[in-house]
């Protein structure tokens, strides 16, 4: 029990960013990005950061295109690593998909983050669910 209690505090501690994207708000994905350059400004090693910022771009974008509800983004950056949530209030689980030749700009989100985070999933709600990545601050 008091491991729970130490983790929920030090989380409480931890820096984060928490927002609320409005339903097909595609001008929220820039703004996020910003959010989240901000708060990592001194966070891991070179291009982590970067890595970051796609990531989310990738799960914010995805929120607001395949769902037609608003979305909530979380970003936690603890001791040793980063985890970002990306929340909507739709139930449908999404997939990665191989990406088709022809299609220039769809199908490669969640293959993206696949390939570049170190851990990620998708968590069932109640109502929806969360998709989201953890990025260790020290890998290269």
């Amino acid at each position: 029990m008091e491991e729970n209690a130490d983790s929920a505090l030090e989380q409480a501690q931890s820096p984060q960013l928490r927002r609320t994207l409005e339903r097909a708000d595609l001008g929220a994905v820039p703004e996020t990005r910003r959010a989240l350059r901000e708060l990592l400004r001194h966070w891991g090693r070179p291009g982590r950061s970067e890595i970051a910022e796609l990531l989310t771009s990738e799960l914010v974008t995805n929120a607001l295109v395949h769902t037609d509800h608003d979305a909530v983004v979380t970003a936690t950056v603890g001791p040793r690593a980063l985890r970002v949530e990306v929340r909507d209030f739709v139930a449908r689980i999404p997939r990665v998909r191989v990406a088709n030749a022809d299609d220039h700009t769809h199908g490669r989100g969640l293959a993206l983050v696949q390939s570049l985070a170190d851990a990620w999933g998708v968590r069932a709600h109640g109502v929806g669910k969360s998709v989201w990545f953890e990025l260790d601050a020290g890998a290269a």
